[in-house]
């Protein structure tokens, strides 16, 4: 929802299939972001925001598209900088979709849950990654000192 397309490229790149139309369909999707009836918060960590996934001028323009989407009122973007302290270790990448329903991203595939225990845990433990993230102003200075650095 939130990459460049050249990181969208770079992030299938390990696909031995044609990944065009995935690329498209994910790219297409990230317009739901300017629907302001829809309220996103995504919470990503600081190694995952600098994870050398493109060359570094391509990384410092995702950074700067992060920035720049945190300005859009109806989206929050937060970072959790390496050494805070975090409540768990997040193992996988979740998204909850309005405290009805989560899905995990593992390596094999993805996982759904519905049941509203499952997805209480997955609120829980998002208000606390959420809880040590860096957001708004904090988090633009931020990257942009990481943009800096790969431009450097």
């Amino acid at each position: 929802m939130l990459a460049t397309p050249e990181y969208v490229r770079a992030s299938l790149a390990h696909s031995t299939a044609d990944t065009s139309k995935a690329v498209a369909g994910k790219l297409g999707r990230q317009a739901v972001l300017y629907d302001a009836s829809k309220r996103f918060t995504f919470v990503l960590t600081e190694q995952a925001v600098r994870w050398p996934v493109v060359s570094p001028l391509a990384l410092a323009e995702q950074m700067d598209r992060l920035a720049s989407l945190s300005y859009l009122p109806n989206v929050q973007i937060g970072v959790i900088p390496v050494g805070a302290p975090t409540p768990r270790t997040p193992l996988s990448t979740f998204t909850i979709y309005d405290a009805a329903l989560v899905t995990i991203e593992t390596t094999a595939g993805s996982l759904v849950l519905r049941d509203g225990r499952d997805v209480q845990a997955y609120v829980k433990e998002f208000a606390g990654y959420e809880d040590r993230a860096l957001f708004g102003e904090d988090l633009r200075a931020r990257l942009a000192e990481w943009s800096a650095a790969c431009r450097a």
